[in-house]
């Protein structure tokens, strides 16, 4: 089991062993107590234009009034489906500030899977940027959504600068596509009318699940992980305790390239640093590495989140490596494996260590991270765990094992999920006593730090992202020309690992050109294969089941 005396040996004086989020009720008060505190401070920044936290106050405060205006009751589910954009936080904290429950969505999502999700989670509302609104239109007769909000990429920047954002978006790279949906709502107009109405007071108990996170779990279909307000809270002041020593105590500057619907950059980013006081930056597109570039130039960057393949097209970009990174004290890298060779080259180019950390959408993003310092991290390690999280590593009967001794990591915190929505079956499966059965295997060092050894569970990991081979292989055996198909992560250079299939023919005319055009309908991109095998058969059990590690092995 973790031990404290590894915090206290291993960082600096101020940061606990243990957290105390008996201080707050909900997330909501904390988030208001951070509106108030930062006041004219910039809270987050997008396309050089900025927000304040009083401006914020205001905006949420007035959306999550206009929200109740629609009927919408505490507990209903929202969807909110855009990348990183202005929007996004005034959406968060209003529909948070309502009482609703808040869905994460991919705005990448193809329309089967929106329809998955807003059918499993029972959504009522969405705020949606328009550019993928031709897909919501295909599933919304399917769906329960009554209250439709949508946004443009350009809504918030200004109107010069918004009304040419929009037409370039919408006329000249045609991203925009044609789409019709009854009584949409701009989100402007939103807010405009919420200032005749005031949030209705309502019940917000600690153990209230205020966040659907979608995540495949340990098994194939996606399912929401229920986040309460006393996760998110713990989350909260978990993150504040670690990175707080590390940073100036004003006008903190993040950098967010990663999407706030994904759970590590809404943890850090969207909750930690914005109880900091932080202006967090947002980066709209992270595959526009000019952009990145751009932000670090024009901003004192003091901490940034990203993953491997961001950071490693970084230290590929002369304009980069040739600039100052001075101000940066916290790199973070999490969603897949830090390569040593990247954190090294990385500490070399800017002066930062390079922190790789551990967590899961079931622990609200965190279990455990690397210390800050090239002196007290261990690279190719996941770090320690966080205050308050306890560490188990156990064999297949569920017994203790020692130090660097190899099993399935266990995790028991109060960032650990309520359970799967709807799902008590795999919720008993995956937490057991207080336990979460993480499904990756590792060991703890005599120093308390952890690494991962290897996946218990099938999972690929495309870039951070999860993807599922049941998932991939249900969608592409519908394809009429293929008998069976079998679906395995290999490794990438890029994304660190990319989806292969084997498939076995059904007609011998089928070709990978028809396979990847039947995907791309499908799935959505990095769940789509990048490798594709054709065989005559696919090794299996005495009983039938695909053996991915016969797989693996050709």
């Amino acid at each position: 089991m973790s031990d404290s005396r590894f915090w206290l040996k291993n960082f600096p004086p101020g940061v606990p062993a243990n957290i105390d989020s008996s201080q707050y009720e909900n997330l909501v008060e904390l988030i208001n107590e951070s509106l108030k505190k930062y006041g004219p401070k910039p809270a987050f920044t997008c396309m050089g234009k900025s927000i304040s936290y009083t401006q914020l106050d205001k905006d949420s405060a007035n959306f999550g009034a206009y929200l109740q205006s629609r009927g919408l009751v505490p507990g209903d589910k929202i969807a909110i489906m855009m990348p990183n954009l202005l929007q996004y936080p005034i959406a968060l904290f209003g529909a948070l500030r309502a009482g609703l429950t808040v869905v994460n969505t991919n705005p990448l999502y193809t329309p089967r899977e929106m329809l998955h999700q807003f059918t499993d989670s029972e959504v009522k509302a969405i705020i949606i940027l328009n550019n993928f609104a031709s897909n919501l239109e295909k599933i919304l007769g399917e769906t329960n959504i009554q209250t439709i909000i949508t946004t443009s990429i350009g809504e918030l920047l200004g109107f010069a600068k918004g009304k040419v954002v929009n037409f370039v978006v919408k006329n000249v790279k045609g991203m925009v596509p044609k789409y019709t949906l009854p009584n949409p709502v701009s989100f402007s107009e939103a807010i405009k009318q919420g200032k005749k109405f005031s949030i209705q007071p309502f019940d917000n108990p600690r153990e209230q699940v205020i966040i659907h996170q979608y995540t495949g779990g340990t098994t194939g279909v996606s399912k929401g992980a229920m986040l309460t307000n006393h996760n998110l809270i713990s989350t909260m002041l978990q993150i504040k305790a670690v990175v707080a020593p590390f940073l100036p105590k004003d006008n903190v500057v993040g950098l967010c390239p990663l999407p706030l619907y994904h759970v590590f950059a809404f943890a850090v980013n969207g909750l930690a640093l914005f109880s900091l006081g932080a202006n967090n930056i947002l980066v709209t597109n992270p595959r526009d590495i000019k952009s990145l570039v751009k932000e670090f130039k024009g901003n004192k960057i003091q901490l940034m989140t990203g993953v491997n393949t961001l950071f490693n097209a970084l230290l590929h970009n002369k304009k980069f490596r040739a600039m100052d990174t001075s101000n940066l004290n916290i790199t973070i890298g999490g969603g897949m494996a830090v390569q040593t060779p990247v954190a090294i080259e990385w500490e070399k180019v800017t002066g930062c260590y390079l922190a790789q950390g551990y967590g899961l959408t079931e622990t609200c993003a965190i279990v455990s991270v690397n210390p800050f310092t090239k002196e007290t991290g261990k690279l190719g390690t996941i770090g320690l765990p966080f205050p308050s999280t306890d560490i188990r590593i156990v064999d297949k009967e569920g017994h203790q094992l020692g130090l660097n001794t190899p099993g399935e990591i266990l995790v028991k915190g109060p960032q650990v999920m309520k359970g799967y929505y709807k799902r008590p079956d795999e919720t008993a499966k995956t937490i057991k006593d207080g336990w979460l059965y993480t499904g990756d295997i590792g060991q703890m060092d005599e120093d308390g730090f952890l690494k991962i050894v290897d996946r218990k569970k099938d999972m690929i990991l495309v870039s951070g992202f999860n993807v599922f081979p049941n998932e991939v292989e249900d969608v592409l055996v519908a394809h009429p020309k293929i008998l069976e198909i079998g679906a395995i992560g290999v490794p990438d250079e890029h994304s660190g690992e990319v989806v292969k299939v084997f498939v076995v023919k059904k007609d011998k005319s089928l070709t990978k050109k028809e396979i990847l055009a039947f995907a791309k309908e499908n799935l959505t991109g990095y769940k789509r294969p990048k490798v594709i095998e054709f065989v005559d058969e696919l090794p299996k059990s005495n009983v039938g089941k695909i053996l991915r590690r016969k797989l693996r092995e050709l």
